[in-house]
């Protein structure tokens, strides 16, 4: 438990004093992840929201165009370093194929913006599943910034 709460003060501290950067209106593109069935895409579409806030929506394709998972996420954004970002934030989904169809879930990841229009990222996005445990999906995004 005292591991727990030193891990959220630490957060709680980064994200206070993080300097944030300009982050692009909308980016479009895919995210390519683990499914259920191996490999999935994703497509991707991300809209700023506040100036360091975004709002991200997925919809992957499973095993076929029937099974479906829909994402929403909440995400912060701040500066590394020149074109190095990194994000995090709560969402939540949609599962057609399954029994629970809504999930919790979040992301934590790296982004590097190109000097053209286009957004390389890569995430960690923890999923609880049917028996409230979470699963683990990676991912890894190509974005075009508009």
């Amino acid at each position: 438990m005292k591991k727990n709460v030193m891990v959220l003060v630490f957060l709680c501290a980064i994200f206070f004093s993080a300097k944030a950067q300009e982050i692009s209106n909308n980016a479009i593109g895919v995210r390519i992840s683990e499914g259920f069935s191996g490999v999935a895409p994703e497509i991707s579409y991300q809209k700023k929201v506040r100036t360091n806030n975004r709002l991200e929506l997925n919809l992957k394709l499973q095993n076929s165009i029937n099974d479906l998972e829909f994402v929403g996420l909440y995400e912060w954004v701040w500066n590394i370093k020149n074109n190095f970002n990194w994000y995090a934030g709560p969402g939540i989904g949609f599962r057609d194929f399954s029994r629970f169809p809504i999930f919790l879930t979040g992301v934590i990841g790296v982004e590097y913006n190109f000097t053209s229009p286009l957004l390389l990222s890569i995430d960690y996005r923890p999923e609880t599943n049917r028996s409230n445990l979470l699963n683990a999906n990676l991912g890894l995004s190509l974005k075009y910034r508009f």
